[in-house]
C-alpha cells in the first residue's frame, strides 16, 4: 500500500472512529436518570426556555411506590432557597407508577401548602382550590407537570392536556416548596433527591 493511500485510509479511520463516539455519547446522554423503570430526560423546553434535570425522587407511600419527580431548571443548584428566590422558568414533571384518584391529590396539595406556608393568605388559598379544581383521577403511566414562567404563571398539564394557568410567583413558590420548601410532605429525603444531595 502507498504512503497516500495509508494517510487515507487512516484519516478515514479518525474520523469514523470520532464520529461513532459522538453518536455514541450522544446516546449515552439523551436520558439522565431513571428510577421504578421510568426514565426522565437530561433536558426539557419551556416554551423556548431551555432546562435541565437537576434531580429526580421518588414518592413512596408506606411500601407502594407512587411517583416519579424530575426537577427542571435553568441551571443545576441544591439551593432550595436560591430555587424559590429566582424569577426563572422551572418545570417539575411527576410521572406516576400507580393509580391515585383525585381526593388524595388535593389531599396532599392542601397539607404541603399548611406545612410550608402556613400563613398563607386568601387568596393563596384560593388559588390552592383553584389548583384542586384541575386535578382528577389519574392512572399509572400518566404525567403530571407544572411549568413556571415568569410573567405568564404555572400551567398545570394533566395527561399532556393544559388544564389551567395559575399566575403568580407567589403560587409557584408555595407550589414548589411542597416539594422542596422547609418541610416537604414527601419528606426530606425526597428533597435532597431533587436538590442533586443524594
Amino acid at each position: 500500500m502507498s504512503r497516500n493511500r495509508w494517510r487515507c485510509l487512516s484519516r478515514l479511520l479518525v474520523a469514523a472512529t470520532a464520529l461513532l463516539f459522538s453518536v455514541s455519547m450522544s446516546h449515552s446522554t439523551a436520558f439522565a436518570a431513571e428510577r421504578a423503570g421510568v426514565t426522565l430526560p437530561d433536558a426539557a423546553d419551556a416554551h423556548g426556555a431551555p432546562l435541565v434535570l437537576n434531580g429526580t425522587a421518588l414518592r413512596s407511600v408506606f411500601v407502594f411506590d407512587v411517583y416519579v419527580a424530575g426537577l427542571y431548571l435553568p441551571q443545576r443548584t441544591s439551593d432550595a432557597e436560591a430555587i424559590l428566590a429566582a424569577d426563572t422558568p422551572r418545570r417539575m414533571v411527576m410521572h406516576f407508577v400507580r393509580d391515585v384518584d383525585r381526593q388524595d391529590l388535593c389531599k396532599g396539595w392542601r397539607k404541603g401548602l399548611k406545612k410550608n406556608v402556613p400563613d398563607a393568605d386568601e387568596m393563596l388559598r384560593k388559588d390552592f382550590e383553584k389548583l384542586c379544581g384541575a386535578m382528577s383521577d389519574i392512572k399509572d403511566g400518566q404525567d403530571l407537570t407544572f411549568t413556571y414562567l415568569p410573567q405568564q404563571g404555572t400551567t398545570i398539564q394533566f395527561g399532556g392536556e393544559v388544564r389551567d394557568t395559575i399566575p403568580g410567583k407567589d403560587f409557584a413558590d408555595a407550589l414548589w416548596s411542597c416539594w422542596i420548601g422547609p418541610d416537604p410532605d414527601p419528606g426530606k429525603g425526597f428533597k435532597r433527591e431533587l436538590l442533586g444531595q443524594d
